[in-house]
């Protein structure tokens, strides 16, 4: 049995009836309501906190994508540290015992320490005090 009805905003005008209709397989049913003044202003009520959930939303999706652009972004940057730490080791390997090499890469990987301590202190919050 097929089962289905359709409902409308309108506005409505003193002298004109709201119109209800709901089709059951092959039975009509027709209902007209002069409407009642204070029922449409509590629906124009609830419609337009309707609207106000469906901005919210709409808001939020917005704010979620823009979190989720700046997870990705700092994902980037934390991928970028991890490889410049891992990578380390392999570059004092290839140093060797080389007196300006070690040296060279000494004030490489002290460059880069200072510039991600630094960058990690800017991007820290501060603690709350209670």
């Amino acid at each position: 049995m097929k089962r289905w009805a359709t409902f409308h905003r309108h506005q409505y005008h003193e002298d004109t009836e709201m119109k209800f209709e709901v089709d059951v397989s092959d039975i009509h049913i027709h209902v007209h309501v002069k409407p009642d003044h204070e029922v449409l202003a509590r629906l124009d009520l609830v419609l337009d906190k309707l609207d106000l959930v469906s901005s919210n939303q709409e808001n939020m999706m917005a704010a979620i994508d823009d979190l989720q652009a700046a997870v990705a972004a700092e994902d980037t940057v934390i991928d970028s540290a991890i490889t410049l730490i891992q990578g380390i080791p392999a570059l004092i390997a290839a140093a060797g015992v080389d007196p300006a090499k070690l040296a060279a890469l000494q004030s490489d990987i002290t460059t880069k320490s200072s510039a991600l301590a630094a960058a990690v202190a800017q991007n820290t919050p501060a603690s709350p005090t209670p």
